[in-house]
C-alpha cells in the first residue's frame, strides 16, 4: 500500500471541504452559524443527516460485531424507526411553536431556569462523550493503518483533525454543515456500495448465494428470544426507540440541523425520510459485516471486531482502489459526526449556559467574538477526552457508546417527558440531585444486574430505566400547578 499517495487523497478530500465551507459561509452571522437562518431544504438535511446518524462508530464497529452476534444491533435499529415518529410529531411541532434555537429554552419556560441549566449540561456532557468516542475511533484507523507507516503519531493525528474541523465550521456553523455533511454522506454511501460489490465479485456471489453463505454461518441471525439476556428483542427494540428519542429528538445537534428547515412539515418530511434511509443503510453495513466475516474466514484472516473492516480493506491485499474507498468513506462518516456536535456544543454552551440571546449588553461583534472563543475551547475538550479514551479503549466501541447514552441521556429525557405529560412544578433546587442521582443508582443497579434481578441483563433498555427512576423521583418531589400559558414570551426565548 502506497501511505504517501493516500494521505495525499486524504488531504486533497479536506481541502475540497473547506472550499465548500469557505463558499458556503459567505455573508454568515450568528444566525447562520446557530440555525442557518432558517433556510435550510428539507431533502438536503435528511440526506446529510445519514452521515450524523450513523458517523464513523457505524462505519467501523456495526460491521465488526456480525461475526460475534449477527444482525443483533438491527433489532435497535427498529426501534430506532419508531423513536423517529415521536420525535416528528411530538417534539417537532414544539420546537416550531416555540420559535426556538436552543431546543432546551422549552425547560426554561415550563420548569424553570435550573432545569434549563441542567437539561443543558446533560446535553453538553452527553454529545461530548458521544461525539469524542467516535472521533476517537477514526483516528485510531487511521493511526493503526495509514499513518504509522509515515512516522505521524496518534496525538499530532487528532491535533490535525480537530484543526480541519475547527477551519471549515468556525464561520458558517449550520449553514456550512448542512451542505459538508450531504457530500460526505454520499462518499460514505459510495464507499460502502464499492466495498461490498468488490467482496461480492472477489467470492464469486450474487446477492443470494452471499446470503444464504452467511445464514449457514449464523451471521443473519436477528431476533433474541431470550427475555433474561441484554439482546432480547423488545429490550433492544424499545431500547432504540426511547435511544432515538432522546439521542435524536433532545439533542441540540440533530435538532439544530431540522429547525433550520424552513417550516414543520417539511421538518418531519426530513425526520421520516431520514428514519427510512437510516433503516436500509444500517441493513447494507450488517451485510457488509457478515461478507467482511466469510471473507476472512476464507482467507484466514484471525481478525474480528472493530479492526475487521479496516484490516481487509486496508492491510489483506486488495486494490488500492478499495483501500481509497474505504478511507474515504470512514472519513465522510467521521466528519458529519464531530463537525456537527462541535457547532451544538458551542451554540449550546452560548445560548443556554452564557445566554447570549439575552444579553442586550453584547453587541454582535462581542457575541460573535465570544462564540469563537467557545468554539476553540470545545476542540480542546474534543482533544483531551480523545486522549482519554485511548488510555480505556476496550477494543468494541459500539456497545460502549450506547452504554454512556443511556447514563446521561436519561435524566434529560426525564425533564421533557415531565414538562411535556404533566402540569406539576418542579422543586428546582432539587432537579440537579435528581439527574445526577438517576444515573449513580443505575450504575449501582447495572453493576449487580444478574445477581440481584434472577440473571435478567439489562441492555438497551438502561436509557429507560434511568429516565423512568428521575421521572418518577421529579414527581414525588414535584407540587401541583398549572403550566403558564407563556407562548408569547417563548416567541422571545432563544
Amino acid at each position: 500500500m502506497n501511505s504517501t499517495l493516500l494521505l495525499i487523497i486524504i488531504l486533497a478530500y479536506f481541502a475540497l471541504l473547506l472550499g465548500i465551507a469557505f463558499y458556503t459561509s459567505r455573508h454568515s452571522n450568528n444566525e447562520s452559524f446557530f440555525i442557518g437562518n432558517r433556510s435550510s431544504k428539507w431533502w438536503v438535511v435528511a440526506f446529510g443527516m445519514i452521515g450524523t446518524s450513523l458517523s464513523g462508530m457505524t462505519f467501523i464497529s456495526v460491521p465488526g460485531t456480525v461475526g460475534k452476534v449477527g444482525f443483533d444491533y438491527f433489532q435497535v435499529v427498529i426501534g430506532y424507526f419508531l423513536g423517529y415518529f415521536a420525535v416528528a410529531f411530538v417534539l417537532l411541532p414544539l420546537y416550531y411553536k416555540l420559535h426556538v434555537t436552543s431546543i432546551y429554552s422549552y425547560l426554561d419556560q415550563r420548569l424553570g431556569n435550573t432545569s434549563y441549566k441542567t437539561g443543558a449540561l446533560f446535553f453538553i456532557l452527553s454529545r461530548t462523550l458521544g461525539a469524542t468516542l467516535r472521533l476517537y475511533l477514526v483516528i485510531k484507523v487511521l493511526e493503526k493503518f495509514v499513518l504509522t507507516d509515515l512516522g505521524v503519531s496518534f496525538e499530532f493525528t487528532a491535533v490535525i483533525i480537530l484543526v480541519l474541523i475547527l477551519l471549515y465550521t468556525y464561520r458558517g456553523g449550520v449553514k456550512t454543515i448542512v451542505w459538508t455533511d450531504t457530500l460526505q454522506t454520499t462518499f460514505m454511501l459510495l464507499a460502502l456500495l464499492v466495498c461490498i460489490s468488490y467482496i461480492m465479485r472477489s467470492m464469486n456471489f450474487d446477492l443470494g448465494t452471499a446470503w444464504q453463505a452467511m445464514k449457514a454461518q449464523g451471521y443473519t441471525k436477528l431476533i433474541g428470544t431470550d427475555p433474561l439476556a441484554g439482546n432480547f428483542f423488545l429490550k433492544q427494540v424499545l431500547g432504540g426507540a426511547f435511544i432515538t428519542i432522546a439521542m435524536t429528538g433532545l439533542d441540540q445537534e440533530m435538532m439544530q440541523k431540522n429547525i433550520s428547515v424552513t417550516n414543520l412539515k417539511d421538518s418531519q418530511k426530513n425526520m421520516m425520510t431520514l428514519s427510512f434511509l437510516q433503516m436500509v443503510v444500517v441493513f447494507i453495513f450488517l451485510m457488509l459485516g457478515g461478507l467482511l466475516s466469510l471473507y476472512a474466514s476464507a482467507n484466514g484472516l484471525q481478525v474480528a471486531g472493530d479492526d475487521l473492516f479496516p484490516t481487509i480493506a486496508v492491510k489483506s491485499g486488495l486494490p488500492f482502489f478499495i483501500t481509497v474507498c474505504f478511507m474515504i468513506g470512514l472519513i465522510s462518516a467521521l466528519f458529519p459526526s464531530a463537525d456537527g456536535a462541535l457547532t451544538a456544543l458551542t451554540s449550546s454552551f452560548c445560548i443556554d449556559i452564557l445566554g447570549m440571546k439575552r444579553r442586550a449588553d453584547w453587541d454582535d461583534k462581542k457575541k460573535q467574538r465570544v462564540r469563537l472563543i467557545v468554539h476553540n475551547i470545545f476542540a480542546l475538550v474534543f482533544l483531551g477526552c480523545v486522549f482519554f479514551f485511548r488510555k480505556v479503549d476496550n477494543g468494541s466501541l459500539i456497545q460502549t457508546l450506547l452504554v454512556v447514552a443511556g447514563y446521561t441521556y436519561g435524566p434529560l429525557l426525564a425533564l421533557f417527558s415531565f414538562g411535556i405529560l404533566t402540569k406539576r412544578k418542579v422543586k428546582e433546587g432539587l432537579v440537579p440531585i435528581i439527574c445526577l442521582l438517576s444515573p449513580v443508582i443505575c450504575y449501582i443497579l447495572k453493576e449487580h444486574d444478574k445477581a440481584w434481578l434472577g440473571g435478567y441483563t439489562i441492555g438497551t433498555e438502561l436509557l429507560i430505566i434511568n429516565a423512568a427512576l428521575a421521572f418518577i423521583l421529579l414527581i414525588l418531589s414535584s407540587t401541583k400547578g398549572e403550566r403558564g400559558n407563556r407562548d408569547e414570551q417563548a416567541r422571545t426565548i432563544s
